[in-house]
Formats: structure tokens, C-alpha cells, sequence
């Protein structure tokens, strides 16, 4: 028996996180994407939305991604890819970006995760004993950002990412606002985790088997569209 999750491919996981991480910007924001499966987002803002994204190598006005011929080389985000500059963009040097990230510039941030618990607390740069290139911005983000969305898959290779309490090295404790993956949706209370969200290939108790944090769940629960 094929189970939901096997249903969905990697690209549809993608899509449906990134178009709902986009819902959650207001006109006017400013907003910083992290690396993977994050910086898709900018892809599914929505109309009459104005968001101006800032990427941490240097870039304030990012627009959407570019592929094939229709590049600019020297135009990345801070994973690496390609994007347009969108009028009136502007270019700046590292120690600039990180100014605007630690000085409570930035509206909102969307990153991926290692891990999220139940009290909001992120681990997102080591697995003990593998290669990692350091903790980039994330740590800067997480503190500086007025919201904290973690975008993600929601488990790894069957390895469960939210949890009761994270066991990897933190980047940030107690800072997540919002948690997204491709099977639901959850906000970080001061009661711990609320499930406000959930996909319609999915049911509540298949969250529940999926996780091993302690959540309530809204008298709203929505539907998620996919």
C-alpha cells in the first residue's frame, strides 16, 4: 500500500511548503529566505503582496529564480542559486547584511531545520560527527528576525524533526514562531506546540505518530492547501 507520503515527490513537498511559508508575509515586509528548500518561497508570494527579500551575501530585492539561459552568473542568493535583481534593488558587502539581520531590520525569516521542539528551540547547522560548513547567518536570523518560520520536510530519511526536546546542538533557543512542512502546519505558543493546519492526505493521528512533541490542537483546524 503507497501511504501519503510516498505520494508526494520532492518538488511537491517543496511546492506546498514554500506557497504556504509565502502566506504568511504582509505588504510592505522585509524578509531573509535561508538556504534549501527556503529560498523556493519567493517563487509563491502572492499577488498584490510587496515583499522585499534580503539574502545574507549581499542582495536586498531578490526575485524570483532563474534557470537555463536566462541568467545572470554574478546574481546568486546565499545558497548559491540563480535570481533576478528586481527594480531598485540594491548590492552591498557582508558586514551590511549582517547589520540589517542582528539590528531587527528583517519582518520575517524563513529557515530549515535539523530539528524544532515543542518549546520553539531550533538546531539547524550540526550533526554530530558529519562534515558542516558552519552555521551561516541562521544564528544571527533567528535572534534579529521579528518572526521565525521553519520550513521543512517533515521527517528525514524516517527520521522524526519535530520534537519534545531538540538532542542536537541549538542555533537558537525558544525563537520559533511558526512551523510548516508538507503535512502540517504548527504555531509555537506559550502552551507549547498548536496544530493549526493540517494536509487533507493526512490525519491528525498520523501527526501524531510522526512527531514526539506533546501539541494541542486548534478548535480551527484548517485544511491545507496543496
Amino acid at each position: 500500500m503507497v501511504t501519503a507520503f510516498e505520494e508526494l515527490s520532492k518538488d511537491k513537498v517543496r511546492e506546498i511548503v514554500a506557497k504556504r511559508a509565502a502566506k504568511e508575509f504582509k505588504d510592505g515586509d522585509v524578509v531573509t529566505l535561508g538556504i534549501g528548500l527556503p529560498t523556493a518561497v519567493a517563487d509563491y508570494v502572492p499577488d498584490g503582496i510587496n515583499v522585499t527579500f534580503q539574502s545574507e551575501n549581499g542582495l536586498l530585492g531578490v526575485g524570483k529564480s532563474r534557470k537555463g539561459d536566462n541568467i545572470d552568473e554574478k546574481i546568486i542568493n546565499a545558497g548559491g542559486g540563480y535570481v533576478e535583481a528586481k527594480i531598485g534593488s540594491s548590492f552591498y558587502d557582508s558586514q551590511m547584511a549582517f547589520t540589517m539581520m542582528r539590528g531587527g531590520h528583517i519582518d520575517a525569516t524563513v529557515l530549515g531545520a535539523l530539528q524544532v521542539d515543542e518549546e520553539g528551540s531550533l538546531a539547524s547547522w550540526l550533526i554530530p560527527g558529519k562534515f558542516v560548513p558552519g552555521m551561516g547567518g541562521s544564528m544571527d536570523l533567528v535572534v534579529g528576525a521579528k518572526k521565525v518560520i521553519v520550513a521543512m520536510e517533515h521527517t528525514s530519511k524516517g527520521q522524526i524533526k519535530i520534537v519534545k526536546k531538540c538532542n542536537l546542538p541549538l542555533t537558537a533557543y525558544k525563537e520559533v514562531n511558526l512551523i510548516i512542512t508538507e503535512r502540517c502546519v504548527f504555531k509555537v505558543t506559550p502552551d507549547g506546540l498548536m496544530l493549526i493546519e493540517i494536509n487533507p492526505m493526512f490525519t491528525v493521528d498520523d501527526i501524531k505518530s510522526s512527531v514526539t512533541a506533546d501539541f494541542i490542537i486548534s478548535d480551527n483546524l484548517k485544511y491545507m492547501e496543496i
